[in-house]
This record gives C-alpha cells, sequence and structure tokens, in this order.
C-alpha cells in the first residue's frame, strides 16, 4: 500500500538539485536559481524585506575603457573578455560557466581577487559572490605581544589546509612588510589586509598625512595583496550615532580614523582621497573590501543608526569604484541577533546593489567567549543562506587572545560547516552530493569509507576508536542489538546500505592510529597514556586475529570464540 501524501512539498526544491547524482528529496527550498539575474541562489524574502536593487556595475560605467586599457578583472569583463582567472574560477566551481563568471564580475555581484603581482607568484585564482560557493577567511597577523613571521606563514598553511579561501593578514607587530611579503609569496589563496595597520607603524594616528596614507598604499599594492579593508564610509558625522552604544567602536580602523578626525576637527582622509585610493587600486587590480568601521560589537548596537548610516556610504563608494573599474565587496557586521541577519544581507544587497557581502559572523549571543567559533557560525550560517558571498572566521580565542595553531582549526572547520550547509540550503549544483555519498558509506557501515568522506578524517577515525577500535557492523554508540542502521540493512524493503560500490566483506581491527589521531586522544585525555600508545602501536594480534577474520564479530556470526573475544573488548573498554 502506498498512501497519498496530505502534505505537497514547496515547488522550489525541485529547480536547485543540490544533489546532482542521487537523492530522494529535493535538492533546495530555495528560490528557483537565476545566475545571470539579482538573485544568483537566494532564499525566499520574508515579508518586509528590501528588495534587490535593480542597479548593477554596469550603470556606473562612465569612461569604458578600451582593451588595450583594461587592466582589472572587471575592466575586462565589461568588454565581454573571458581571463584565463575566469577560467580557472569556472574549473573550480563546476556549475559556472567561464562566461558566466565573466558576467557576474562585469555586473559587480563576483569578484576575482588577484593582484596581477601575486598572480607571478602562486596565486590559484577563486571567485567571491552569490553565484559561487560561499567561500571562508582565515584572519592571521602577528601583535606587538605574540607570534612572528615564520609562526604566522605556517599559520597560513594550517588554514588553508583547513578550507581557508582566504586569508587578511592583519599584523601589527613586527616587521609588518617582511611578514607580509612572506605570506604573499607563500599563499596559493587571496590575501587582503588593513593597510592603515603599517601606517601607524612608528608614529601616532594624528600624526598621519594624506602622503604617507597614499604612499604606503602604492607600497602594499606593488607587494602584491589581493584586496584592501579601507574604512572610507566613517564620517565625522556619524560620530554622534557613536555615543548611544554600549561598546562603541570595536572596529580597529574605524576606531583609529574616528580619533584622526576629531584631533584635525576634518573628514575622514581615507573618504577624502577615495579617487585617488582607486586609481592605485586600479593599477594593480586590488579589491576594495569596503570596511565596516562602524560594525557593531554586541548585540545591542546591531541595525542601529551608525551602522546604517555607515552602510550607505559604502553603497555611493561602491558606485564611484566601479567607476573607476574597480572592483569591489563590502564588509558586514559583526554581532547581530539572529531575527536580524535577514534583514542586514538583503539591506546591503539593495543600498550596494549585489556587491558581495563579506561579514564576520555574525555572533548571535555575546555570552559564550571561548565558544565564539560556535556562537558565530550559527549566525554565519544564516548570513550565508541570506546573501552573504564570504565569511570571516572566528575562533574559539576571539575576544580574548590571538589565535593558536587548533584555534585556527576550530575556527575554519565551524565556518566550512556554515558555508557548506548554506550552500546545500541554497540548491548549488552538486554541493550535496558529498553528504549523499558520506549518507551511503554511513547506511553500509563501511566505515574506512565513511572516515575518508569526513572533511576531518582524522578527528573522525580518532573519535570511533576511542570506545572501539574495530570496524565492525555497529558502533559503541548504540552496540549490536541496538543498531538501527544494522538492523535497517537486514530490511528487504530498505535501500539502506545496499549500493555495491560501499559493501565491505567483514569486520575488522582497524589500523594503528596515526600520529595526527594520536594528538586528538592525547589533548582529549579520556583514555589512559597506555591505552593510546597501544592504539597507536597495535597489530592484528592485538585481539588474537587470524588472517580469516577479524577478532571482534558481530554476534550475528556462529563463531562463538569471536563474540566472546567481542565480549572482553568491550568490557576492557567499559562499553
Amino acid at each position: 500500500m502506498n498512501p497519498t501524501p496530505r502534505w505537497q512539498i514547496p515547488h522550489h526544491g525541485a529547480h536547485n538539485p543540490s544533489s546532482t547524482r542521487q537523492g530522494t528529496t529535493p535538492g533546495s527550498f530555495a528560490l528557483a536559481s537565476d545566475v545571470g539575474g539579482p538573485l544568483a541562489f537566494a532564499s525566499p524574502d520574508t515579508p518586509g524585506m528590501p528588495a534587490p536593487s535593480e542597479k548593477t556595475a554596469w550603470d556606473f560605467n562612465p569612461a569604458p575603457r578600451g582593451a588595450e586599457q583594461a587592466v582589472t578583472q572587471l575592466e575586462k569583463a565589461r568588454l565581454g573578455l573571458v581571463t584565463p582567472e575566469m577560467e580557472r574560477v569556472a574549473e573550480r566551481e563546476p556549475h559556472l560557466s567561464a562566461e558566466d563568471v565573466r558576467d557576474e564580475v562585469a555586473a559587480g555581484r563576483m569578484i576575482l581577487p588577484a593582484n596581477r603581482v601575486h598572480l607571478s607568484y602562486k596565486l590559484d585564482p577563486m571567485a567571491i559572490g552569490r553565484a559561487s560557493r560561499t567561500k571562508i577567511n582565515a584572519n592571521l597577523g602577528a601583535s606587538p605581544v605574540s607570534s612572528g613571521t615564520d609562526e604566522e606563514v605556517e599559520k597560513l598553511r594550517w588554514a588553508v589546509r583547513w578550507g581557508a579561501d582566504t586569508a587578511m593578514d592583519l599584523s601589527t607587530g613586527g616587521d609588518l612588510d617582511a611578514c607580509r611579503e612572506a605570506i604573499l609569496r607563500a599563499s596559493e589563496v587571496p590575501i587582503g589586509i588593513v593597510p592603515i595597520y603599517s601606517m601607524i607603524i612608528g608614529r601616532k594616528i594624528e600624526d598621519l598625512t594624506y602622503d604617507v596614507i597614499l604612499e604606503s598604499l602604492e607600497r602594499q599594492a606593488k607587494q602584491g595583496v589581493d584586496y584592501f579593508t579601507i574604512h572610507a564610509g566613517v564620517l565625522r558625522e556619524h560620530l554622534p550615532y557613536v555615543e548611544k552604544r554600549l561598546i562603541g567602536i570595536v572596529s580597529r580602523g574605524g576606531s583609529l580614523l574616528a580619533k584622526w578626525m576629531l584631533v584635525h576637527g576634518k573628514q575622514n582622509p581615507m573618504y577624502d582621497l577615495f579617487d585617488d585610493i582607486c586609481d592605485i587600486m586600479r593599477e594593480y587590480d586590488v579589491s576594495f573590501s569596503l570596511g565596516d568601521g562602524l560594525r557593531p560589537g554586541g548585540l545591542s548596537d546591531a541595525t542601529d543608526d551608525a551602522q546604517l548610516a555607515e552602510l550607505e556610504v559604502l553603497g555611493e563608494l561602491t558606485e564611484r569604484a566601479w567607476a573607476k573599474g574597480v572592483q569591489v565587496m563590502i564588509e558586514g557586521p559583526g554581532h547581530v541577533p539572529f531575527d536580524q541577519i535577514e534583514y542586514n544581507m538583503k539591506l546591503e544587497r539593495q543600498i550596494c546593489h549585489g556587491a558581495p557581502f563579506y561579514v564576520l559572523g555574525p555572533l548571535v549571543t555575546d555570552v559564550f567567549p571561548g565558544y565564539d567559533h560556535i556562537t558565530s557560525c550559527i549566525g554565519a550560517t544564516a548570513a550565508a543562506y541570506h546573501g552573504a558571498s564570504m565569511l570571516c572566521y572566528v575562533t574559539p580565542k576571539e575576544h580574548l587572545g590571538l589565535p593558536k595553531r587548533d584555534d585556527v582549526k576550530q575556527g575554519c572547520i565551524a565556518y566550512k560547516i556554515a558555508a557548506h550547509s548554506a550552500d546545500v540550503a541554497l540548491g548549488i549544483p552538486g554541493t550535496r552530493d558529498w553528504d549523499d555519498e558520506l549518507t551511503k558509506a554511513r547506511a553500509a557501515l563501511n566505515w574506512e569509507k565513511h572516515f575518508n568522506l569526513a572533511f576531518d578524517s582524522d578527528t573522525a577515525r580518532a573519535f570511533h576508536d576511542e570506545d572501539l577500535d574495530v570496524d565492525t557492523d555497529f558502533c559503541a554508540m548504540c552496540g549490536h542489538d541496538w543498531c538501527s542502521v544494522r538492523i535497517s540493512k537486514e530490511i528487504v524493503e530498505f535501500m539502506s546500505g545496499k549500493d555495491d560500490a560501499y559493501a565491505w566483506e567483514k569486520p575488522k581491527i582497524s589500523e594503528a592510529l596515526t600520529a595526527e589521531q594520536r594528538e586528538i586522544l592525547q589533548k582529549r585525555g579520556v583514555l589512559s597514556p597506555e591505552e593510546v600508545h597501544r592504539l597507536a602501536t597495535k597489530t592484528k594480534t592485538t585481539m588474537g586475529a587470524d588472517h580469516a577474520k577479524a577478532a571482534c564479530h558481530s554476534d550475528y556470526v556462529p563463531d562463538v570464540e569471536a563474540q566472546n573475544l567481542q565480549d572482553e573488548e568491550l568490557v576492557r573498554i567499559g562499553a
């Protein structure tokens, strides 16, 4: 009997097949994809949300340059040219053609942060925009009290290993130029900076001059930096709005420029010099990351007059940069209550005409220091679903200190979870294929493929072996008799675990722990050092297994000796 369901699945689901290989449910309940339009991949609007802007970068192209004068990816895209960098992006984003990438760049809805100098090193071009997969950024950088160049280069490599698509060098101590140079030459991912940090090394902020600003920007662009965070949207007239806040200005760049304006009684020098800054950045094809100098630093200050007044100026600056041929993305708020995230994403989409939005989190609660990689990746998932194109990671050390190696890993993984979850929800083609493959491995109880498909294979394997170091047809959470997945496999009508490609022959003792897996279990401190050592050095003789059958076998087989060995092992580990 096949009962007729009394419900209807939202019709949008059939339009965006995030699973392109197989799947029993619709790919996405997001809007139908519209690559080439303002809703490339978009969530349905809650009533009252700001509508997309009707304008694009094409509307701010007053004096088009000829092919011989085109320097930036934006200028070349406007001429209909497909650059090698666009072709590379299409290879990395298989749901897009090179022509799709070109058209999105031309409209200003996508950027390819690729300084021409950095391209001459080892930069692998990538894209940030709503038509592409959601990206994540990792912040690095030496401070006056911690770290140095070698450590930051290693931290860069570590961040990229764990999924960072770009990195920002936010060094505020040591030899900033040398650290930046080392990072750029080592990096295959785009590198961003906040240029004002270098400008005030060895001088007070009030001594900063227009000439120093422009000279410093030129030097850093020549080094190969791919995008600059420029806090040009903080104006003198915005500063009174900050008086109502609980925590004031939390952006370092924003606070430095606010002090400069108060001391000199003048407008923000980054705003006054904006056209000159555009000219420098265009020469090297440095992209703008127009900074949110008045972003909220606590839930109490979110979506306030200061933040929104600055966003309005960022919309104006976006238009001016596009007119100069410079690529633009917009930086967004850091602490926002969950219910306000969609509005913030869609207001930027309107005011900044669809320019990619790059957000820090946002954190959805302020009371969990030490866990802000979690509080913020919750907000980041919502932000990416509702409009953000890149997510700046937050580590467990946020608000507390400079992140160390493991903090970088934890921050990157939290944000890969957020980005991937949003991409699946948006229905970006193929994004759920990975999930479906792991589901099939899990259904087949094929532990080896399960771990190989996991984003962090070492942690998955180590956690499994901490309780039961045998690959059998159950895990230590349920045990044999209570394992629903094992039982489902025995029900003929179910397809669970029936894929031949994932079949496995028999249970087996797992391999000895790798060095990485051993370190994971040592840090957890659940097992004794002796037990961790045993897992790291074990062989098949540990439990007396012979060549035909692993010693820890399901009690579904008639071999009493194998069952007894299994029972003894479970007693030994306290299961």
